[in-house]
């Protein structure tokens, strides 16, 4: 790399600099960009390479792919921004097959005028949420437009990961009498993008609960391998999380509301917003359904991992060729838990 970079005359103003439409022009410019910026920080022996894909063996079991495009704003909020966040989706979407996440790539649409600085601070942002889930970035792809013809920086992640043998998780395999499971509180992630964006401050402050849950799942796994469906509840929440599963295992969910977790700050914004927690997205939740008898194992599994401490058994799966969600309220009653109509927190991840 070393070698590379002497033919540069100077170096990226990376504290005053913007980007220019030559960055992605494929000459001098977009070469620079490349070394100086995404391999200097995604450094590992196969980005190295420079060559336009990577090449790597994988171990035995079945491969997973996912991808994911992230255009997020305000591109930075509590708790997290869109490059910590870019790798965290995918290595979760990943994740929800019981895979172990191998390799990540990354593209990049930058805007025209975009700072250096804050592009650098995403750019470090990804590689620290890279390493930290052990996953590295292999390869990846820029390119810049002219101005107002985006919003800063749109970036997709894709990934892979292997499934060990014996292991079948998927969203068609939810049967009446399994149990429904959360991993922690709703809505996290929906409003503290939303306190940033609308200036709102709270006597407590609301973070995003970005994180890989690849890690989680593993142990969750091994406890219980005989899991029947995983799913991380983004946009949309743990509302059309819920009812993607239903309708795909023709079968209906029924929740209870009490055992809902969800922060005091998260649910009073919510209510003072006019929004509902259960359709909020999260960035670091998983829904877990399993076979009744396995449910306090996988949930005593889930609360000893730093990521599940707050988990719940939030309902059951029933018998409903309407593929139904109800949720039994406080009061006793019940209510349809229906899809999310229109866009309730747009550009959140």
């Amino acid at each position: 790399m070393s070698k590379v970079r002497r033919r540069f005359i100077s170096s990226l103003d990376l504290q005053h600099g913007r980007v220019e439409m030559s960055h992605g022009s494929g000459g001098r410019a977009m070469a620079q960009l490349v070394e100086e910026l995404f391999v200097a920080a995604f450094d590992n022996a196969l980005l190295r390479q420079l060559n336009d894909q990577a090449s790597f063996s994988v171990p035995a079991g079945r491969m997973v792919m996912a991808t994911d495009s992230h255009v997020v704003t305000p591109l930075f909020f509590p708790g997290g921004d869109i490059g910590a966040l870019s790798v965290h989706g995918t290595l979760n979407d990943v994740a929800m097959s019981g895979a172990k996440p191998l390799y990540l790539s990354a593209g990049f649409i930058l805007e025209e005028g975009f700072p250096l600085a804050d592009l650098k601070r995403i750019v470090d942002s990804m590689a620290a949420a890279s390493r930290e889930a052990g996953v590295p970035i292999v390869t990846g792809d820029t390119k810049v437009v002219e101005r107002g013809k985006a919003d800063g920086v749109f970036i997709n992640t894709t990934g892979i990961g292997i499934v060990p043998e014996g292991i079948y998780i998927s969203g068609e395999l939810a049967q009446p009498g399994d149990k429904i499971l959360l991993s922690g509180f709703m809505g996290d992630h929906g409003v503290a993008v939303m306190s940033q964006r609308e200036n709102l401050t709270f006597s407590s402050a609301i973070l995003s609960d970005s994180a890989a849950l690849h890690g989680l799942v593993a142990a969750m796994v091994t406890a219980v391998p005989d899991i029947h469906c995983l799913r991380d509840p983004t946009r949309g929440g743990v509302a059309a999380t819920l009812n993607e599963l239903a309708r795909q295992s023709g079968v209906g969910m029924l929740i209870q509301e009490k055992s809902l977790p969800v922060r005091e700050a998260v649910s009073a914004t919510c209510e003072f917003l006019g929004l509902d927690p259960l359709y909020v997205a999260n960035e670091g939740k998983l829904v877990a359904i399993c076979p009744a008898a396995s449910a306090e194992c996988l949930l005593e599994t889930m609360k000893t991992h730093p990521l599940g401490r707050d988990a719940a058994i939030i309902g059951e799966v029933v018998a409903d060729s309407h593929a139904f969600v109800q949720m039994e309220t406080s009061f006793g009653g019940k209510r349809i838990v229906d899809w999310l109509s229109g866009e309730q927190l747009p550009r959140i991840c």
